[in-house]
């Protein structure tokens, strides 16, 4: 369903109002929110009529822009002047279109991409000299190719790649904000997390460099690792489900049901959370990412949790009433 032109069918909304939105929305999309973050938001959002149409306001944005723009991706997030910038940006897409979204048009360009997908959204790209590059939800690249090598820059979200044989013979490397993974004639996903990044490798082998350091670890066929700036941790097995999601599958083992639901979340437009009570329950199973609501309904067929819609924009996982 398209989402009407914001400016045509409401008033306009105080900046200040806007502002306390963009900052709710940014903190609560970052990786730094706790509970008690979202119990003071359920607050602020019940105190006024013009609080909930601010929130509705930024996610009908954030639905109209297709996904979290890189500004706003959490990998960034954890850092002040990225989440001030992000807040700022935010507010003037609320508060000024169509001029924001005109402005966004002309945004900085680490605003901008070579390539990107929306939340729930999955797309493949093909190089020039035959690599396949598989992006994963509000995943955005730059590419940099040139004499010497064929760089990936991820700025946020998932890839999956399938190298080609060069004929110049220049190294195939991506890199993210923690440092750089050089491919052995493979094919392996590469991940941006908040300030980590991690590699699993399904064929081949990939070299993994820090940025910070120069700590470097091979990856060999079905082996993974995740890394920050200076340090890469232990080498492990692949996950059953690696690469699934290339499928448009969520595959997953005795995981955790609030791990389980933050990968939900990266399909899902708006706020999905669980609630600690139930976040400790564990489930294993196979879920089309293609339709979060149908994962939802599984959820709470399997286990015993309560799925509760505030709006289809914000969703929360409980334990059932008769439970509490």
């Amino acid at each position: 369903m398209s989402v009407p032109a914001l400016a045509a069918v409401e008033p306009p909304l105080s900046r200040q109002v806007a502002a306390q939105a963009a900052e709710w929305f940014v903190l609560l999309h970052s990786a730094e929110a706790t509970a008690n973050d979202r119990r003071a938001f359920e607050g602020w959002l019940a105190r006024a009529p013009e609080h909930a149409r601010a929130w509705q306001r930024a996610l009908q944005v954030s639905q109209r822009a297709g996904h979290v723009p890189p500004a706003l991706a959490t990998s960034t997030l954890q850092r002040p002047r990225s989440r001030r910038a992000a807040v700022r940006a935010l507010v003037l897409l609320m508060t000024a279109a169509p001029a924001g979204w005109l402005a966004w048009r002309h945004a900085p360009p680490q605003w901008t991409a070579t390539h990107a997908t929306a939340t729930g959204e999955q797309r493949e790209v093909q190089l020039p000299d035959g690599t396949r590059i598989r992006l994963d939800t509000a995943t955005a690249i730059d590419l940099a190719y040139d004499a010497t090598q064929r760089l990936v820059l991820l700025r946020a979200g998932a890839v999956l790649i399938e190298t080609a044989r060069d004929p110049a013979g220049r190294p195939f490397l991506v890199r993210t904000a923690e440092g750089t993974a050089r491919a052995i004639g493979t094919r392996f996903v590469v991940r941006q997390q908040a300030q980590r990044s991690h590699v699993a490798v399904l064929e081949g082998a990939v070299e993994l460099r820090t940025r910070e350091g120069g700590a470097v670890q091979l990856l060999q066929a079905r082996q993974q690792a995740g890394f920050d700036a200076s340090h890469i941790e232990a080498v492990a097995p692949v996950d059953a489900g690696a690469g699934q999601w290339a499928r448009g599958i969520l595959a997953v083992d005795d995981m955790r049901l609030d791990a389980f639901i933050a990968e939900v979340a990266r399909y899902r437009p708006g706020l999905l959370r669980c609630e600690p009570s139930v976040g400790g329950l564990r489930i294993t199973g196979a879920f089309q990412l293609a339709d979060t609501d149908a994962i939802l309904q599984n959820v709470a067929q399997l286990l015993p949790v309560a799925v509760r819609f505030r709006t289809r924009y914000w969703v929360t996982l409980a334990a059932p009433e008769k439970q509490r």
